[in-house]
């Protein structure tokens, strides 16, 4: 508010008191998409349609996709504990592999993407290749994908360019990936893209609706009642601070639930 702090920092310290941290993929800083427009030649700051709407996840940025994700939640009887949990999402907004996928460019997230992938790269279509198809996957288009962005997204163009010249194959309808496909009014510059990203972070409009994403990530409509008004809910076996794994008993379990964790992510503690 008072203006003596920049909005990048200001998530990285929420980022480090809630327990994430650049050592640790499964806890890894998670920063949110402030954009939604990715297809426009120039980029307007001043216009509200050019964010994303911060006071949703990812999972309601769209009318119909938010209504399934609420069917799914009203289907499900409520279940503690079981794989069929009663949850809007399955899948997490930060996991290791989606920061290995992000930064597979790079080493060495190469090898982490890698071995998580066990042993080589993903289908070519399953990839990040681009800005834009990336963030219609994860605001529309697929229900498994509610994915985040990283502080990457912020200060380092080099993640979003094959300068190893890995060979990350072939798409199906040809295209052969290489470096990240970045939005028009980028210029097909990695550098631009993240000077204008930067400034739609540290903009206005971010700053003054910052804190209903923080509410969702961070505060108080990250569980319970809140949270299930905000179609913000997750598996249980993410809440990892809220699950006591001391007391279970049964191995399988306990085996089940860190495999859970470590494979879908997090959320991160309520500060």
């Amino acid at each position: 508010q008072k203006r003596e702090i920049s909005n990048f920092d200001y998530l990285m310290y929420l980022n480090t008191l809630a327990g994430r941290s650049y050592n640790d993929y499964m806890q890894y800083p998670v920063f949110p998409w402030v954009l939604a427009d990715y297809h426009s030649e120039t980029l307007n700051l001043t216009n509200p349609h050019t964010f994303r709407d911060l006071s949703k996840p990812m999972g309601a940025q769209t009318l119909e996709r938010k209504h399934k994700f609420i069917q799914r939640f009203n289907e499900v009887e409520k279940t503690e504990g079981d794989l069929s949990a009663q949850c809007h999402y399955c899948t997490h907004y930060s996991s290791a592999i989606i920061v290995a996928s992000y930064l597979v460019r790079m080493e060495p997230f190469t090898q982490t993407f890698c071995s998580l992938q066990g042993g080589s790269f993903d289908v070519a279509d399953r990839m990040f290749h681009s800005v834009k198809s990336t963030w219609e996957s994860a605001s529309r288009d697929n229900m498994s994908d509610v994915r985040e962005l990283i502080p990457e997204f912020f200060y380092l163009p080099e993640f979003l360019t094959n300068a190893n010249h890995f060979e990350l194959g072939c798409m199906q309808d040809g295209t052969v990936l290489g470096d990240v496909q970045l939005p028009p009014w980028a210029d097909g510059d990695p550098h631009k893209f993240i000077l204008l990203h930067r400034q739609a972070l540290e903009s206005d409009y971010v700053s003054a609706h910052l804190h209903y994403w923080i509410d969702l990530i961070f505060g108080y409509k990250q569980h319970g009642s809140a949270a299930v008004e905000a179609v913000n809910t997750y598996h249980p076996y993410f809440y990892g601070d809220k699950m006591d794994l001391n007391n279970i008993k049964d191995p399988l379990i306990k085996s089940t639930i860190l495999g859970f964790i470590s494979n879908f992510g997090q959320i991160p503690k309520q500060v």
